[in-house]
């Protein structure tokens, strides 16, 4: 009960304080701080000379205020172009600005946050009622997922002491994907069993002929194997293997001590992105696996916009591991692709592909811009390097070779 009292009017004081706070940047409250001491100590000790410190920083402060004050009635809209756009490309948006007041409103500057920077806008005066649009471009030259706003109008003094900001609208994010290229015609060579694997599941209908057996309520009758319906004198139907469809597991390596540089990292991200794309056209199980978890990839936009926003860390974890999270979250893989890039060794490889499921078409993609396309094997292991993603297709042609 006392500590409640005694925290409900500290609580309204901070309230009421915070705000004001805000307003002061560091050089602000570094010189409202010189402007008591200045007081203090010239009142008491006489001193003239910060008498007149303190007279001209307390003019300073005051004209800051004047800067500071004036009404903030926007209407503010923000609209992106495209919220996901490839990498090298520029984002188009427009932000509107509406006076929604009934009075005119002084100059002031919007601010728009992209990231870790920021845009200026300034506005001019804004009768009421009266519209102020502004168009920009957002360029990208690495892939990631950028937060665009939220926008927010600034009102400061010349000095830099006081600033009044107030947020208008909700942040946007940018995803900027990674730039793929089209594998038709290329994935034959990678995922030869179109037709699925067989299981020890029996189905009573599917591709793989398994064995006959006496007809059951609930049969489908087109399925009656007639000519030794005839010779036992019983009905008979054909059972089936159940079988399942290609699952391609694919193994993106985020350790830092994977790759030479970031450049290869962006190849190798961008290596899974087109495998991913092209296991999803042709609707083929696809499960895709990093250091620390899965992404989600159940549609092309969800797998594209994941891969925007993975990066590279420092991990304890290699790329054996990684084969190890994919035996266990993948153990119905077909085909597993670990990519990663030129760090990784040759005992790595191998090791990591002990780990995985036996009966699964194990690729190593090794990811080394401006390297010579080549194959290479070791033992049952496919070791493919590209120097850009441009050289993917022809590399996964080679896997048939």
């Amino acid at each position: 009960m006392v500590a409640g009292a005694i925290r409900r009017p500290f609580v309204v004081i901070v309230r009421v304080v915070a705000p004001f706070v805000r307003i002061a940047s560091g050089f602000g409250w570094a010189l409202i701080g010189l402007t008591v001491a200045a007081w203090a100590v010239g009142l008491t000790m006489g001193w003239v000379e910060l008498t007149v410190i303190a007279s001209v920083t307390t003019v300073t402060l005051a004209a800051a205020v004047l800067f500071i004050f004036g009404r903030s009635a926007y209407k503010i809209d923000l609209n992106l172009a495209n919220t996901r756009i490839i990498v090298g490309q520029h984002a188009v948006g427009r932000i509107e600005v509406r006076n929604a007041s009934t009075r005119s409103l002084l100059p002031a500057r919007i601010e728009l946050p992209v990231g870790s920077a920021f845009a200026a806008f300034r506005l001019p005066v804004l009768t009421p009622d009266a519209v102020h649009e502004d168009l920009f471009t957002i360029p990208t030259n690495r892939r990631a997922v950028l937060i665009v706003g939220p926008v927010r109008s600034v009102r400061d003094d010349p000095f830099g002491l006081l600033r009044r900001q107030v947020v208008w609208t909700e942040p946007a994010p940018l995803y900027v994907h990674p730039r793929t290229v089209n594998l038709d015609g290329s994935s034959a060579g990678f995922l030869r069993d179109i037709e699925g694997l067989p299981t020890k599941d029996l189905s009573p209908s599917d591709v793989s002929f398994h064995a006959l057996r006496e007809y059951a309520a609930g049969d489908d009758p087109r399925n009656i194997h007639w000519k030794t319906t005839a010779r036992t004198g019983k009905i008979m139907i054909r059972q089936f293997e159940e079988t399942r469809r290609s699952h391609l597991a694919l193994t993106l390596s985020t350790s830092l001590s994977d790759y030479l540089d970031p450049e290869e990292f962006e190849l190798a991200v961008a290596a899974c992105g087109s495998l991913g794309l092209q296991a999803l056209k042709e609707e083929k199980q696809l499960s895709v696996l990093v250091h620390g978890g899965s992404l989600h990839a159940g549609t092309s936009r969800r797998l594209l916009d994941e891969l925007s926003g993975v990066t590279r860390e420092e991990q304890r974890q290699s790329i054996v591991n990684l084969a190890m999270s994919a035996a266990r979250d993948a153990p119905d893989a077909s085909v597993v692709v670990l990519i990663f890039g030129s760090q990784v060794t040759a005992a790595e490889m191998r090791q990591s592909a002990n780990k995985l499921p036996l009966g699964a078409s194990v690729i190593a993609l090794v990811c080394h811009p401006d390297a010579s396309l080549s194959r290479k094997a070791i033992g049952d292991l496919v070791v493919l390097t590209i120097g850009s993603i441009d050289t993917l297709p022809l590399a996964m042609r080679r896997v048939a070779s």
